[in-house]
């Protein structure tokens, strides 16, 4: 809001205060970063004040993760067995259908909040009251679960053209954490014909759900014998991925998401990686990261950890008072270390040898 020339506090979810805020200032594009939520408010505010956006059915599509896989389902996109699940009646006959283990998550939230892994009835019986309150809709999906990697694909569509821009690896820990990335790797570990099958999935998704206009952040898994859509969403990502994609290739996917909001063409050579440079974003989390649980006593300054060979970004989002918990959505997760290297996996190894450089004290 310091940088904003005219700044408006209102609820993003009220779709009237915000096409009003717009009206007033006249505003000739409008867009969110990160923010699930937002992608449909800015798609319906948008359609008011006659602005460029991907569409209100598109919004849906990638917010809602019903709407989503029953997209993907018609057209043959590979994805996981699913079912949508309003009641303990419906989680029975959802469980017949996807088998265990299975993935329970409402259909329309994000940042890994009311997502459980379930193995059995019960785990599902104990833990569905927790992600319809988590879903808008109150409704939720239950999904087979595949072991495999996470790859994190970010694409431009523009002009009549799909374009990857980045591939990376995206780590998960073990545990009630599972569905939190604890670092990012690119170049993504894959490579040959695996890689060229997660392109193909990640843009079949995109036409899939019929994004014509907008950047797309498909997550993939990949399995011994194939790649899955895991969920795409169509904004910018957050999890410091706008910086995988700045550091990493050199496309500034903030300057490409305020010309698709404003109806600008969007130049090939913007979207086009101009370079790959191996980085590593590793989250600053307690176990597996180096992080204490607890009340927050202190926190020290940053100059070890950006002193450290390789470092060219870091954060921490901690003050005193605030209480560090085990890993279990997105919002566990109090900082980061951005590094890069030669390889990525040595980019790796840097931003965890720099992220135990972190001073933090707890109660």
């Amino acid at each position: 809001m310091a940088a904003a020339d005219v700044a408006h506090v209102v609820d993003f979810a009220d779709i009237d205060a915000v096409a009003d805020v717009g009206r007033l200032e006249h505003v000739e594009g409008i867009m969110t970063f990160a923010s699930d939520r937002a992608v449909p408010i800015v798609a319906a505010a948008a359609k008011r004040l006659g602005l460029p956006s991907i569409g209100v059915e598109t919004a849906h599509r990638f917010t809602n993760k019903i709407a989503m896989r029953r997209r993907l389902a018609e057209l043959g996109v590979p994805q996981p067995q699913f079912a949508a699940v309003r009641s303990i009646a419906d989680a029975r006959a959802a469980l017949d259908v996807v088998g265990l283990p299975a993935v329970l998550k409402p259909a329309d939230a994000a940042g890994q909040r009311g997502l459980f892994l379930l193995h059995s009835f019960d785990d599902l019986a104990a833990h569905l009251h927790a992600a319809l309150a988590a879903s808008s809709e109150r409704e939720a999906i239950v999904e087979t679960y595949h072991e495999g990697l996470e790859v994190n694909t970010l694409l431009v569509a523009a002009e009549d053209e799909v374009r990857i821009v980045t591939a990376s690896d995206r780590l998960r820990p073990a545990g009630v954490g599972f569905g939190v990335a604890i670092a990012h790797l690119y170049p993504s570990t894959f490579f040959g014909d695996v890689l060229t099958e997660i392109h193909r999935v990640a843009i079949t998704a995109v036409h899939a759900l019929e994004l014509e206009r907008g950047i797309a952040y498909p997550q993939l898994l990949v399995t011994d014998s194939e790649v899955l859509v895991v969920e795409a969403a169509a904004r910018i990502p957050g999890g410091q991925m706008v910086d995988v994609a700045r550091l990493g290739t050199g496309v500034d996917l903030l300057e490409i998401a305020a010309l698709l909001a404003l109806g600008e063409r969007i130049a090939s050579a913007l979207s086009e990686p101009r370079f790959q440079q191996p980085l590593a974003v590793r989250f600053l989390t307690a176990q597996p990261g180096p992080l204490p649980t607890g009340r927050v006593r202190s926190v020290g300054t940053l100059d070890r950890v950006l002193a450290f060979p390789g470092v060219v970004q870091a954060e921490v989002y901690l003050e005193v008072g605030d209480t560090i918990r085990p890993v279990q959505i997105d919002g566990d997760r109090r900082g980061y270390v951005i590094a890069l290297a030669d390889t990525n996996l040595e980019a790796l190894e840097r931003a965890e040898a720099a992220a135990t450089l972190v001073d933090v004290e707890v109660e």
